[in-house]
């Protein structure tokens, strides 16, 4: 059994609910070990709905390729625990990580404390013992009582807010955008996405009360699709760049906000030139967010000149996203054939997700997800049909790729989505 998933089974034993957004208990546990949160690098902060975790991987593809060692935290995890904590470049080792949650869980002395919590502060521990440049933290849920919204950033970010965890955060986006907003701290600098004018209204009410200097897209600085890439622009700052390694129109606007936030850094006094920014965005790695598989037994099984994609977003927003590359394959030449495979998660709206790709995939095969709350195949189904896409019931993505192949014409595109679950073990299987 890997460490993290026995400590998580004696976490729960202390605090039975997997979810409880508040920071006392973190912050007791923080002051016993010493604050090592206090002892972090310039850091940064990310908050959002959808694209959080791809803002994460330009601002590190960035900063690394200027050179600077970058402390990396970020949540959920696809196939080993380790890729959460990334110190100072490299994914955690199983004998520090080991060593620090052994460490976290005998100071705990345990007291009531959750999972992310506890590998929360494991991760703050580990980044406060060895040197970097600078850190970027991802938020696990919401801002406001998450966790990670202990520290002191030199800079705040929060990407494109939607529905999302609506149990925990309510279900008006004027409320989750308060609480996305949370993270913001005073006179700090924020740099925002994309918004809705309801969360870009909510959001600029905290910042005033807390004097937060906000970098806005389509305010302070600009965004320009262009057929070479993007255009980038603000007041003090022009640059036409390539298009980023990830793909999605979504991705434009991710990469777009990095360098919103290089520029910040730069008045911090990071030296992030043009060309590191350029080569940063061309070296972004960030699997199952649009990611073409291109190789493993998965891929090996398909017939000639078909092709297999794997998304992990959840969403309405996110279906939205996929929609829109949906219908850029259907202006291909000689497009593919599009078909779903989807698992999800019942905190989720699966027909939300599902509704605007509906249009777009010829049918849907849908799996279950083990150990989790999730839909059954034939519960995910049903929301399926409601949305209007044929969709059957499978074991797994392999029978559900089995299926597939036996019943639908070659060459085909398929999509695996609806959960990052799902897509991390897609990716073990897939080798």
């Amino acid at each position: 059994m890997a460490v993290a998933d026995s400590l998580l089974e004696r976490v729960m034993r202390l605090h039975p609910r997997s979810i409880d957004l508040g920071l006392e208990r973190i912050d007791r546990l923080l002051q016993a070990l010493g604050s090592p949160h206090r002892q972090l690098p310039p850091a940064v902060h990310v908050a959002g709905t959808n694209g959080k975790g791809s803002l994460v991987a330009y601002l590190r593809a960035m900063a690394e390729a200027a050179g600077y060692r970058v402390h990396v935290y970020t949540s959920p995890h696809l196939v080993r625990f380790n890729e959460r904590i990334r110190v100072a470049g490299r994914i955690i080792e199983d004998d520090a990580l080991d060593e620090i949650l052994t460490e976290c869980e005998e100071t705990n002395q345990e007291q009531p404390i959750t999972f992310f919590e506890i590998t929360t502060a494991a991760a703050y521990l580990a980044f406060s013992r060895v040197p970097a440049d600078l850190a970027v933290i991802e938020v696990g849920m919401g801002g406001r009582f998450d966790a990670t919204n202990v520290i002191d950033p030199v800079l705040s970010a929060i990407t494109p807010i939607g529905y999302d965890h609506t149990g925990f955060l309510g279900d008006k986006l004027e409320g989750i955008a308060a609480e996305k907003a949370g993270i913001l701290k005073r006179a700090v600098p924020a740099v925002i996405g994309r918004q809705r004018e309801v969360s870009a209204e909510v959001i600029a009410g905290e910042a005033a009360k807390l004097a937060v200097p906000l970098f806005r897209m389509g305010r302070e600085w600009q965004l320009m699709p262009t057929e070479d890439g993007f255009r980038y622009h603000s007041d003090l700052l022009a640059l036409d760049l390539p298009p980023p390694a990830l793909i999605g129109a979504h991705q434009i606007d991710n990469a777009a906000t990095a360098v919103a936030c290089i520029e910040r850094l730069r008045a911090a006094r990071f030296e992030i030139d043009d060309a590191a920014i350029a080569k940063g965005l061309g070296s972004v790695d960030w699997p199952a967010r649009l990611q073409k598989l291109v190789r493993g037994p998965l891929v090996d099984a398909l017939p000639a000149g078909s092709e297999l994609w794997l998304d992990g977003g959840h969403n309405e927003d996110c279906g939205i996203v996929l929609a829109r590359q949906a219908a850029e394959w259907a202006r291909e030449p000689a497009p593919l054939p599009l078909h779903l495979i989807f698992g999800m998660l019942t905190t989720k709206d699966a027909a939300g997700f599902l509704r605007p790709l509906a249009r777009h995939a010829r049918t849907a095969r849908a799996v279950p997800i083990e150990g989790h709350s999730a839909y059954t195949p034939i519960e995910a189904c049903a929301r399926a049909d409601d949305v209007g896409l044929d969709c059957a019931p499978a074991y797994d993505v392999g029978s559900a790729l089995e299926d597939l192949l036996a019943t639908q014409p070659a060459p085909m595109r398929i999509l695996i989505c609806g959960s990052l679950h799902v897509a991390g073990d897609v990716l073990a299987r897939n080798g």
